[in-house]
């Protein structure tokens, strides 16, 4: 695939990409998959865990839907 991506179907791609996260990964998993995509320094696992406490999964989905909306337009 060459070129830039339309930020519709990016944002498409991630709506699903939530769907299947948040059928098959507990929330431990998911700050996993976190970790490993996302490039950074120290220990996003714990950090992640530390920060999101008391915050429930759908919680941190929905928090995500509102970031891309606003990024998204």
């Amino acid at each position: 695939m060459a070129g830039a991506i339309p930020i519709e179907k990016s944002a498409e791609v991630m709506e699903k990409t939530f769907t299947i996260l948040k059928q098959e990964l507990n929330a431990e998993e998911y700050l996993i998959y976190l970790q490993v995509i996302t490039p950074r320094l120290g220990d996003a696992t714990k950090e992640l865990r530390e920060g999101t406490e008391g915050i429930s999964l759908q919680e941190v989905f929905d928090g995500a839907k509102s970031v891309e909306r606003r990024v998204g337009g």
